[in-house]
This record gives structure tokens, sequence and C-alpha cells, in this order.
């Protein structure tokens, strides 16, 4: 069934009303009426089976037929730190980590990257494009959230954020003993993972000194460099593979 997500706020009772771009995609371009059934999620990890109710101007209302647990989130929660690379790049990392299980994704500048984004308004433009391409990759690969996409961060912000994960590692290129395996499997019983990937020109010499200097763990990926569209997606295979729910 064609999947759609809402806010929990518009479920009410056992109904649900769809009243976003989703309503008109509903109605005009799968042609679905009353009668119909979708799947729609709360964004919380809930979905609904639902049958379409009643079709208004801007609006679809749905009956709840049954409400169960998603069943397509991984048992961890994952956040990449990805450093500023150029739109096309940033809409590709955004739209195969959501389908591989990603949590949040966090944009960060970086001296080497080479977009610049140095206004709110260029800042919000951008944070609404990406959270739709995060929408429509969740909706297309059958998740039970939307993984966040949240401001664009410095690397001093990340570094302060490194502190609330259970593990926290720097992919780098410089790194020639400790692995990603050896990273991943060095807690046990571990629920949240962060990692920082550079941009397209990698990290200065500066911002690896602050990463050292605060005790962050880097790891190689292997003897060859991947891009940094690459990099993401690839540790955050790994990690499903190794601690997630991937490796059944």
């Amino acid at each position: 069934m064609p999947k759609f997500f809402v806010t929990p706020d518009k479920i009410i009772d056992n109904h649900i009303i769809i009243d976003t771009d989703d309503a008109a995609h509903i109605t005009r371009v799968l042609r679905l009426g009353a009668g119909d059934r979708i799947t729609v999620c709360d964004s919380r990890g809930n979905d609904y089976d639902a049958e379409i109710m009643e079709i208004e101007t801007g609006r679809v209302i749905c009956n709840i037929t049954e409400k169960k647990a998603s069943v397509s989130e991984p048992n961890i929660k994952v956040t990449l730190f990805q450093g500023l690379p150029k739109a096309s790049k940033m809409e590709y990392i955004i739209q195969k980590t959501t389908e591989l299980g990603i949590s949040e994704i966090v944009p960060v500048k970086m001296s080497r990257c080479v977009v610049k984004i140095d206004n709110k308004k260029d800042e919000k433009k951008k944070l609404d494009r990406w959270r739709k391409i995060s929408e429509a990759a969740a909706k297309q690969s059958g998740r039970g959230i939307v993984p966040e996409i949240s401001e664009i961060m410095s690397i001093d912000e990340v570094i302060e954020q490194s502190k609330h994960f259970d593990l926290f590692f720097v992919p780098y290129e410089c790194e020639e003993k400790k692995t990603l395996k050896e990273a991943l499997l060095s807690r046990p019983d571990i629920t949240s993972v962060g990692f920082l990937i550079g941009p397209e020109g990698g990290f200065d010499i500066g911002e690896a000194k602050k990463l050292h200097e605060n005790d962050i763990a880097t790891v190689t990926l292997g003897k060859r460099i991947l891009r940094t569209e690459t990099a993401g997606e690839a540790v955050l295979a790994m990690a499903m593979y190794e601690i997630g729910d991937i490796n059944g």
C-alpha cells in the first residue's frame, strides 16, 4: 500500500487527516478515493493501516483500521555529521542514508567545504529542500520515521555533540591502525552512534588537531580513499551490519 507521513497532531481519535501536498498526490496522481486503503506513519515509529473515508479540497480524511509498530526501524540510532558537499551530493547522501536506516543527518560547515551557506535565508532554503528529500526517501523505503535534517553546525558544535553518543568516531585517511570494525565492536550494547564525514577537500590540519585534542577516535576505512558521498553510506551500511539490524 502507498505510505504517507503525518505529524502526530493529525491523528485524532480514530481518524487521520492528511492536509499536506500528499493530499493532492493521493487524489490526483494515485487517483485514490473513498474505500481505498493506504498506510500512514506518525513519524514516531507507528504505522496505521487506514481507509480513505472522505476527500475534501486540500485534505484527505481516513479511518484507522489497525495500528502497529513499524518493523523497518533499526535497533540503534545513527547520526551522520556530514561536511557540506556540493548540492547534488548532499541530496544523494540524504537519500541513500535514509534508505539504509540513518536517524539524523547534521550538515557541518568545515574549512574545505566547496559550498558556502552564509545566511539564514539560504540555510532555510537548503534545509527545506533536504527535508523533502528525506521524507520522499523515507516513504520509498518504508521507514517508520523521517530522518531529521538538523540545522548546520560548526566543527566545534560537532565536538560538543559528540559527548552525547555511546560511540562517536571520525573516518580519516591519515589513520592507519584503528579500523571501523574495531571501533564498532569496542563497546557492547550501544544504542547510539555518531560519526563525522569530511567534505570533498577532507579535514584541514586545524580540524584534525581539534578532533585529536578532544580525544575523538579516528578510524581507517581501508586502503582506498572514498569520496564524501560514498563514505557516509559505506560507514552506515557497515555499522548496521555489525551492530544494527541487517546482519541476520
